[in-house]
């Protein structure tokens, strides 16, 4: 099965993130979210496809000072915690 996701805009209130340091939180956002996709699936309800206006994701805690692939991971999670199947959502 091939699984396409395209994200138009990923919003991350109250994090400031450095421009130059947003190509690197996007690359760990795709890997760990083709990961997590991979291993645990798409939730049924998106299976049959269309485009979806927002995810409610959980929030995330970073510190300016953490590493921006942890920030991504962590960003990654939550948002597979929307769109993941149902059996990874109760992790």
């Amino acid at each position: 099965m091939k699984i396409q996701v395209d994200v138009e805009r990923l919003v991350l209130d109250g994090i400031d993130l450095p421009a130059g340091q947003r190509p690197r939180l996007q690359a760990a956002v795709e890997v760990e979210l083709a990961h997590l996709l991979t291993a645990g699936g798409l939730n049924p309800a998106y299976l049959s496809g269309g485009a979806t206006p927002n995810i409610r994701a959980n929030a995330v805690q970073w510190s300016g000072g953490s590493e921006v692939d942890q920030l991504g991971q962590q960003v990654a999670r939550s948002v597979y915690g929307g769109i993941g199947a149902v059996e990874e959502k109760s992790r």
